[in-house]
């Protein structure tokens, strides 16, 4: 058996998240049917995290399996994307060691999320559009820095998930203007289910005034979904990289 990890991007508005779902169109689900008919064999893909439906992905990373090395990836690649939807894009493929599993092996996950106050036809799909003028975005960067001193984040996760922990490493959270946007960046080990949207729902409340640095920290202290904010839509979010140890790919 040969694996390989695929790079990808896509748009998650028509899809009901990255997973497979007995009830919807998955992103998962694209991409395995059309690299089992390239193939011509039956291929399964482990993807290096699960994002929400809605939710889009600037750089996805999975990893699959084959019976036979793949003479020609770039080949590979193009053949993909001929096939693909339009809102799911291959950026490459490349050939990594037996054992490395794209979820486990990752070292860190980056998630943005965008979000504008001015209507634009071109960026509709991918930025939330909300009223900025009572948001103070350096008290929101100030609620930013309380992630840095838990690991337990219980009160950001989605009730009732079959993870053995909650405990998270923020490695780089703030937000940033650019231009007409705003963005929230947010890097860690490994997030929970609709943990993102949950800390930026929380930090809007914040940035309005409705909760004090303070009260965001109490909330992180109470390990308590419901005491946290509502989680921002999905549209704004988008995972744009992740990051794993060099020695799991093979260099020819």
């Amino acid at each position: 058996m040969s694996r390989y990890f695929i790079y990808l991007a896509y748009k998650g508005a028509r899809y009901c998240g990255w997973q497979r779902q007995p009830n919807g169109l998955s992103v998962q689900q694209c991409l395995e049917e059309v690299l089992s008919t390239v193939l011509r064999q039956t291929v399964s893909v482990v993807g290096a995290g699960r994002t929400d439906a809605g939710v889009h992905a600037r750089m996805m990373v999975a990893h699959f399996d084959t019976v036979e090395a793949v003479a020609d990836l770039f080949r590979l690649t193009d053949k993909l994307n001929r096939m693909l939807p339009k809102d799911i894009t291959v950026y490459k493929i490349v050939a990594v060691r037996e054992t490395a599993h794209a979820r486990f092996d990752a070292l860190s996950r980056t998630y943005k999320y965008f979000i504008a106050d001015r209507k634009n036809p071109f960026d509709y799909e991918w930025i939330c559009r909300m009223s900025l003028r009572d948001v103070h975005f350096e008290r929101m960067n100030e609620a930013c820095k309380v992630l840095f001193d838990y690991s337990d984040f219980t009160s950001f996760s989605k009730l009732h998930t079959d993870v053995k922990t909650n405990n998270c490493r923020i490695l780089e959270a703030g937000w940033e203007q650019d231009g007409d946007m705003w963005v929230f960046t947010i890097r860690a080990d490994r997030f929970l289910r609709n943990m993102v949207r949950a800390v930026t729902g929380t930090l809007l409340e914040v940035g309005r005034g409705k909760i004090t640095v303070q009260d965001f920290r109490n909330i992180i202290e109470a390990k308590d979904r419901c005491k946290a904010g509502t989680s921002a839509p999905a549209e704004g979010l988008a995972l744009v990289n992740i990051e794993y140890p060099d020695n799991i790919f093979i260099h020819y």
